[in-house]
């Protein structure tokens, strides 16, 4: 036949006519210029010749050309006419063509020969574009109903020994590249991209397959691959899953990036608008994925932190972090705080998950329980969290991307084992014997030694990984012996290395015997043990191959990048300091450990043997290589998270755990396999939700919570004996019979030991050494002793076990005693919280905590222990070194360390607010010098007041003392029972930090005189409404369109305010129509009296401008007035006014107060009528006798009397001053106004404008929650497009996203269009819950049926000033802490307390010295003539304590006063 026939023919089968291109020239002289191409070509030329799809074509090319050359396979894909022809000159084409054909024909009489398969056709198996397997059935995971596969892969053979078995899996072929695939170059990527792949010439396989969905979508992605090498190789391309995190990073970044091309990358990423989240498995893989997430996004000015194990990130920290690196326990504690590190969770919008396949472990119980937090999070405040799986190969993987919300067509990436960089041979060897008999040992050992021995024969080094530091050489010293005993050393003798001389050298220089004696061997050893420059210099021998046999620990595979041909790992058992016991070796260690067999570039196999027990044998070989599916461990830790979601208050009832559930690995796995989880395949036929079963789970879980008080009223279980009062050896005692300590045994090799630690413990060990909890007490008091000179491991490990433990159940036990307000309790909790994380005793001195020499502090106690830090800071070096025996150096270094202690200087006073109310006003100075070095940014410490047993807090604060802070201000609000008065209170002071910084102050209340109970409250009288036609005819055609007739109060003060010239005071509740009395007076007053003047005073600026008809009517602030009456003598006369209305009393302040006692002395001689309005007081006398009021024209109405009807409800809470605080006033906050929206909208209150937003999320989030359509708080009936048109009236874009949920703000930070935009909306109906700061509330224009007052932190000397004005018809619900409830109910049911202000600012000496700038001198006798006029004169004498006086003569507390201004 013609070669062109030939050619034509060849054209025709392979379906290609394609002439060759000249840029593909280099590619083809590749391929041409293989040596070995000539035995290839017939099998190349078939593979072409077949008329198979194109997948099915590169799978053959892939097997003829092998796995060392994949890459090749893309670059024929394309350019097959090209190869094609180079493949026909080198052979014979017509020999090619008849093979073929003969080949064809005999195919197709081969299939007319079968019998006709009547069979019903099956449904094709579905398959998932992400999904690149060698097996048959690419999406189904082929598994039966129990979950098992049906075999294991194919080639896998089973061999029989005396000493073992052996189970040898082959090596995966590859996958054969589809037709769509290619490799990303990097020059093709963005430049955002392109920076942090600048060392790479293009993506690897998996990395280009997944580029597209990672980082040009924000669908959420599982990616399993066989993947052990993280990152890439210069030289070759291997998997890199920690890349596939950084493309889903980027994106984010690349979402959060201003659109501005003025500004470059770095500057134009908003560092302030996202958080990442990476969860990973250990530590160790925390601080390198920290360390390279660092650098590799360095360039971009991104801060990656790592937050592991004791861990803390400050407010600062975090603002200043985009990337944090943690562990799964550390998320999970961290996103249970509602406040500080917990505010992340609400800033995240990218979580990724490293092995996630660990959700087969223990641990995989907190991996569910982050997800599902996060998933919950995402589904009730309409957030976007992206979330990134990554894992092994994973059996279900199906199942897990569900669990992750992954769309498995878009987001799930499956690479089975065929992917792996250089091909793994796998051997499970089963040792048999009874489990840690002398036989299984002897085996095992055995069976190392010939595997070591066969591998090192064949020229391969080994690593062998056991699991203690001392197995590392008592392994290595085994096989040496055996191997000598076998007369086989020689093959191990690396001595004709070139290096092995200089090696020797250095290893001259170590300590480290065992190593030295090893290596001449071929041994070396290898753990966390050894020094870092012994660990790197065997590291370098090893990676030289100047070793061939390293006995090492796991840390090796986790922490160094150091492959070997072979593994090896010597038994499965593995000691639990965290259960204190012998447990399994985990998965992921198997598979990290398989990781290190083979080294790329340089060997193209690896083999990984796992050695343990014939039992265990199955075990490893399911779980190593996929066989049995991934379950649920979460019924495990149920318990303990389902408590955390109550605590967190996302989990209020049953229906909400159950919804919880449904988030969970365990809800997807139980409708997959619910065999294995009890329930019958009946069940989940008539209830595929299977609600039934999670409420069955939800309820067990709740009983046993309950069962340990952990949902109820008493959270402590009574059997620990926890009780308001307690020693530091009942602390211990109690600590010691917890259930963590549960697993805890005594054996009797340890007896001789513990008892000899037993008699240097400090505290009584209450039991003695008789039971586990005795041994526990021991340990614990050895630990904080710093007793660590011992010799048994078992008991070394369980002292850090009980040491891990005893911290977090102290600190547990700490916040139950604050919340019950135990005061001695609470102070040796702290005592002991620090004791065990500092090692450190209360009773030690306190300077041993500085760093001061040993010696020194030996001298310290020695000579001065009995002096406190305080006594020693008050002498000099010279003095400090002579009393300890030192010189004055020394003495210098003793006096710094004593100035920098921690110490508070603390003053306090005492002001009766009420008969039965008193206020403790304390200063607390800081007494110590600063150093950044020691105390860092904060100092935080606890200030409470306890009762005179020391048994009860009454109040309590939680501080912090910053760099700049000279003096802390705090007041404490105490009710004080009629004929009860305590003896005496104590003022504690304790350092959250520093042991032994500590200040008591003791307080007096014997000399405490309490202001008598008020006389002088009004009844309200049934009297029938006047009309407003009762005042002047001008005046009712004014108000007549306004109300037609005077309410209750204003009827029963009609007479005296509008017949009368008495000086008058009207105190009523808010909204009893006091404003429009003072407006009806004033104006009388005018048009009765047409040469006389008025003049409104008023706190309020919103009141004070507004505009009055007749200029007569003067309305004015404090300030006005007393700035007009400042620049006037002060005997100067006002003439011609004849009535001065103060509004607003219940506001008195000293400027307030100084304006009106000036205008009373500028018009003593002139007949000024006084009127007076303020809210309900609690005793109004010694106001109205400073306005001169006699008791028939003094009007005082309790808060009760109000003419609308007002239901109060009173919340408390136990938790302290906090963020905390708020998030768990959420939930009822919400329920409050839920319920209030029935009767119309509502308001909620906050402190401050910063609290606005984070409430509003909260209350929108428990809405979502709580409602199926999760439009929040907006009415049904109001329509997207409705809200969407008030977009463009906003100034602030963010509001809108807050009024789509029905929730507005009002306060002055927003801009003044956005302001009125709201209220417009609000009484539209679309917004109907108004939240609104403090400081907003006099100029809120609107009401609500339903007010929510939300903490009461910000209030000092009249709380209920904000809180008065809250009161509307409806309903009125006020949140605040408990302690406080019962002060703040009192005044809002009797009144608020009032006093003068007049000499706690400097307003009343800023007047004085104005005068003496005019040149008019102030005598004694002249100030105290004018301070006869003030509201202090009149208090001093009825309330002498608050003013600093134990008397109540008037005249000689006020020269006492005058004494003090000049």
């Amino acid at each position: 036949m013609a070669l062109g026939s030939v050619l034509d023919h060849l054209g025709y089968l392979v379906g290609d006519n394609e002439t060759p291109d000249t840029g593909k020239k280099d590619a083809v002289l590749e391929w041409t210029s293989k040596p070995n191409l000539s035995s290839l070509l017939d099998a190349l030329l078939a593979a072409l010749s077949n008329r198979s799809p194109e997948e099915q074509l590169s799978g053959e090319l892939a097997e003829v050309l092998g796995d060392a050359d994949i890459e090749l396979v893309f670059q024929i894909m394309p350019n097959r006419s090209v190869f094609k022809k180079e493949a026909i000159d080198y052979s014979n084409p017509e020999d090619v063509f008849m093979n073929s054909r003969q080949r064809i024909e005999a195919q197709l009489a081969e299939n007319a020969s079968r019998p006709l398969n009547l069979a019903p056709e099956q449904p094709a198996q579905e398959r998932l574009p992400g999904v690149f397997t060698t097996a048959s059935a690419a999406s189904g995971n082929m598994l039966d109903k129990f979950g098992m596969r049906f075999s294991l892969p194919a080639g896998t053979v089973r061999e029989s020994q005396k000493e073992y078995e052996e189970v040898i899996i082959p090596p995966a072929a590859h996958v054969p590249p589809r037709a769509s695939e290619r490799l990303i170059s990097v020059k093709e990527l963005d430049p955002l991209a392109k920076g942090c792949f600048s060392a790479y010439t293009s993506l690897n396989r998996i990395q280009s397959i997944v580029f597209n969905t990672a980082y040009k979508t924000n669908e959420n992605m599982l990616v399993s691959v066989m993947c052990n090498y993280l990152g890439m190789l210069p030289q070759l391309l291997v998997q890199g899953k920690t890349d596939v995190a950084l493309l889903t990073i980027l994106r984010t970044l690349d979402q959060h990036r201003t659109n501005d091309p003025r500004l470059s990358l770095r500057e134009s990423i908003n560092r302030s608008s996202f958080k990442v989240i990476y969860v990973a498995p250990m530590k160790a893989l925390a601080a390198e994925i920290t360390r390279k997430f660092g650098k590799r996004l360095q360039w971009l000015g991104i801060n990656v932190r790592e937050l592991t194990g004791d861990m803390q990130m400050t407010k600062a920290e975090i603002a200043q972090t985009q990337i944090i690196v943690t562990t799964p326990e550390k998320w999970d504690v961290v996103t249970r705080k509602p406040t500080g590190e917990g505010e992340l969770a609400s800033s995240i919008k990218l979580l990724i998950l490293d092995e996630i396949h660990l959700l087969n472990e223990d641990r995989g119980a907190v991996i569910e329980t982050i997800v599902a937090r996060t998933l919950r999070q995402v589904e009730s405040s309409q957030s976007v969290v992206r979330i990134l799986g990554l894992s092994a190969t994973l059996p279900n993987y199906v199942d897990v991307s569900e669990f992750l919300s992954v769309n498995p067509y878009k987001g799930l990436f499956y690479f089975d084992s065929s992917f792996r960089p250089v091909p793994l041979e796998q051997h499970f060897l089963g040792v048999r014997g009874k489990p840690g008999s002398m036989t299984s040992k002897k085996n095992m050992d055995f069976a190392v030694f010939q595997k070591v021995t066969e591998l090192v024969e064949q020229g391969h080094q080994v690593m062998v990984f056991v699991h203690a530091r001392k197995e590392t050489v008592k392994t290595a010293l085994q096989l040496k012996e055996m191997i000598v005993a076998e007369d086989g050393l020689e093959k191990f003798s690396c001595e004709d290395h070139p290096q092995f001389q200089l090696f020797r050298r250095e290893l001259s220089a170590s300590r480290n015997k065992e190593m030295k004696l090893l290596f001449d061997n071929g041994f070396g050893i290898h753990h966390a043990g050894m020094l870092r420059s012994d660990r790197n210099l065997m590291e370098k021998m090893f990676q030289e191959r100047a070793i061939k046999v390293l006995c090492c620990t796991a840390t090796l595979a986790w922490g160094v990048n150091l492959p070997a041909h072979a593994v090896i790992i010597k038994g499965t058992q593995v000691y639990d300091t965290g259960r204190g016991a012998f447990t399994d070796l985990s998965v992921l260690d198997v598979l990290q450990i398989f990781g290190r067999a083979g080294r790329p570039g340089l060997e193209t196999s690896g083999e990984g043997y796992i050695c343990t027990t014939d039992d265990k044998l199955q075990q490893y070989l399911d779980a190593v290589t996929s066989q049995v599916p991934i379950e649920s461990k979460f019924q495990g830790g149920m318990v303990d998270a389902l408590n955390a979601e109550i605590s967190l208050r996302t989990v209020a009832n049953v229906n909400d755990a159950v919804q919880w559930l449904g988030f969970t690995y365990l809800f997807v796995r139980m409708k997959k396999n619910p065999f294995i989880y009890g329930i019958a395949r009946d069940t989940l036929q008539e209830d595929p939700l299977l609600g039934n079963k999670r409420t069955e789970l939800v309820k067990l879980a709740t009983k046993r919570l309950t069962e340990i008080r952990m949902v109820v009223a008493d959270p402590v279980n009574g059997s620990l004996q926890f009780r308001p009062k307690m020693t530091e050896a009942d602390v211990l005692s109690m600590l010691s019979q917890s259930t963590e300590f549960d697993q805890i045994r005594l054996r009797e090799t340890e007896m001789e030991e513990l008892e000899g630690l037993e008699m240097s413990c400090p505290c009584e060990v209450k039991g003695g050494l008789s039971t586990p909890a005795g041994k526990v007490n021991v340990l614990l008091q050895a630990y904080i002793s710093r007793m660590d000179y011992l010799n048994d491991f078992a008991l070394i490990s369980d002292m850090a076990y009980v040491a891990q433990n005893a911290g977090r159940i102290v600190r547990a036990l700490l916040e139950i005693s604050i919340s019950r307000k135990w005061a001695n309790v609470t102070g040796v909790l702290m005592s002991m919280s620090k004791a065990i994380e500092k090692r450190f005793w209360p009773f030690d001195h306190p300077l041993k905590q500085s760093q001061l020499k040993a010696e020194t502090l030996n001298m310290i106690v020695r000579w001065c222990d009995d002096l406190a830090v305080s006594e020693l800071a008050s002498f000099d070096a010279t003095t400090l070194g002579k009393m300890v025996h030192l010189n004055e150096i020394q003495g210098t270094a003793i006096l710094q360390a004593a100035k920098q202690f921690p110490t508070a200087q603390i003053t306090y006073k005492l002001h009766p607010l009420a008969s039965d109310v008193l206020k403790i006003s304390l200063v607390i100075g800081r007494a110590f010098k600063w150093n950044s070095r020691i105390h860092g940014t904060t100092e935080p410490f606890w200030i409470w007041i306890e009762d005179a047993e020391g048994l009860h807090i009454l109040q309590l604060s939680h501080l912090v003392f910053h760099e700049n802070t000279e003096v802390l201000e705090l007041d404490f609000v105490l009710p004080i029972p009629h004929g009860s008065t305590p003896s005496s209170f104590t003022v504690r002071w304790v350092s959250d930090r520093w042991m032994g910084a500590e200040e008591e102050i003791p307080i007096s209340l014997s000399d405490l005189v309490m202001p008598p109970v008020p006389q002088c409250h009004t009844p309200v009288l049934l009297l029938p409404f006047l009309p407003v036609t009762c005042v002047h005819s001008t005046l009712a055609s004014l108000y007549a369109n306004r109300f037609s007739v005077f309410n209750t109060l204003q009827t029963q003060a009609f007479w005296t305010l509008m017949n009368s010239r008495s000086p008058t005071l009207v105190c009523a509740p808010s909204g009893a129509g006091k404003t429009v009395m003072a407006e009806i007076v004033a104006q009388s007053t005018v048009v009765q009296n047409p040469n006389s003047w008025v003049i409104i005073i008023s706190s309020r600026r919103s009141t004070a401008q507004a505009v009055y008809a007749d200029l007569r009517v003067h309305v004015m602030t404090p300030t006005v007035v007393l700035a007009a009456l400042s620049r006037r003598r002060a005997t100067d006369r006002i003439s011609g006014l004849d009535l001065v209305i103060s509004d607003n009393l219940e506001q008195l302040d000293s400027t307030y107060e100084l304006a009106i006692s000036l205008l009373q002395l500028a018009t003593l001689s002139e007949g000024t009528r006084y009127v007076g309005f303020a809210d309900s007081l609690n005793d109004p006398s010694g106001l109205a006798s400073w306005l001169n009021v006699e008791p028939g024209s003094l009007y005082s109405f309790r808060p009760r009397d109000r003419e609308q009807s007002l239901k109060l409800s009173n919340h408390a809470f136990t938790i302290s001053h906090s963020a905390a605080l708020f998030k768990a006033m959420g939930k009822p906050a919400h329920m409050a106004i839920s319920e209030g929206l029935k009767e119309g909208p509502a308001i909620a209150f906050v402190p401050s404008r910063s609290h606005c937003r984070n409430v509003a999320l909260d209350l929108i989030t428990w809405a979502t929650l709580n409602s199926e359509a999760g439009r929040g708080y907006i009415s049904s009936t109001v329509s997207e497009d409705a809200i969407q048109g008030y977009r463009a009236h906003l100034q602030d874009p963010e509001l809108i996203d807050f009024i789509a949920k029905g929730v507005g703000f009002y306060h002055h930070g927003l801009h003044r269009k956005d302001r009125s935009t709201i209220l417009q909306l609000y009484v539209e109906g679309i917004v109907r819950v108004l939240v609104v700061p403090r400081d907003a509330c006099w100029d809120l224009p609107v009401r609500a049926s339903c007010v929510v007052v939300m903490g009461t932190q910000y209030v000092e000397v009249d709380p209920e000033t904000s809180i008065r004005r809250h009161n509307g018809t409806g309903h009125f619900h006020l949140f605040c802490q408990g302690e406080a409830l019962d002060t703040y109910s009192r005044f809002l049911t009797e009144g608020l307390p009032l006093e003068s202000q007049l000499m706690e600012t400097d307003t009343l000496q800023n007047w004085i010295r104005s005068l003496e700038s005019k040149g008019i001198s102030m005598s004694k006798q002249g100030l105290f003539d004018f301070l006869s006029f003030s509201l202090l004169s009149r208090r001093v004498a009825s309330n002498p304590i608050y003013y600093g006086f134990t008397s109540t003569n008037q005249a000689e507390n006020l020269s006492r006063l005058v004494d003090q201004i000049l």
